[in-house]
């Protein structure tokens, strides 16, 4: 059986879909890491059966719940002294900046060096996001 110590101080983002797990290291550039950072796939769980998860003992200077974006079933969890003090609420954001690329070829955040893909929220239901430049709809579901 694989084992993972717990942590002294970091955060914990459990309960991640299988397969989400390695998309969501990606995202937050945790391969670039210069401290502890885990990522266990297709781990067991009571809940879901499987599930994927995060380890990272340092704090990160992200706001977490853009994770929703990617996965609404999964949890985070602050931990100091090895216990949870804090878990944070997911919830989709109003907008976004930076995290993905308008898949218009003509919008100007593509083309121009300078500008961050910028995104408003237009459907919660069917997380449906609307480029801030070109109108471009992104579907999160996709």
């Amino acid at each position: 059986m694989l084992n993972v110590s717990s942590l002294k101080k970091g955060i914990v983002i459990d309960h991640i879909s299988p397969g989400n797990g390695y998309e969501i290291f990606k995202l937050l550039e945790l391969d670039k890491a210069d401290y502890r950072v885990a990522l266990i796939i297709n781990a067991e769980s009571k809940k879901y059966g499987k599930k994927d998860l995060i380890k990272i003992e340092n704090e990160i200077d992200l706001d977490l719940r853009v994770l929703a974006l990617l996965d609404d079933n999964l949890t985070i969890n602050i931990i100091d002294n090895e216990k949870i003090i804090e878990k944070v609420e997911l919830k989709l954001p109003e907008s976004f900046v930076g995290l993905f690329k308008c898949k218009n070829p003509r919008c100007v955040s593509v083309n121009e060096r300078d500008i961050e893909p910028k995104f408003d929220l237009v459907d919660k239901e069917k997380k449906i996001y609307k480029c801030s430049y070109c109108d471009h709809l992104l579907n999160m579901e996709d």
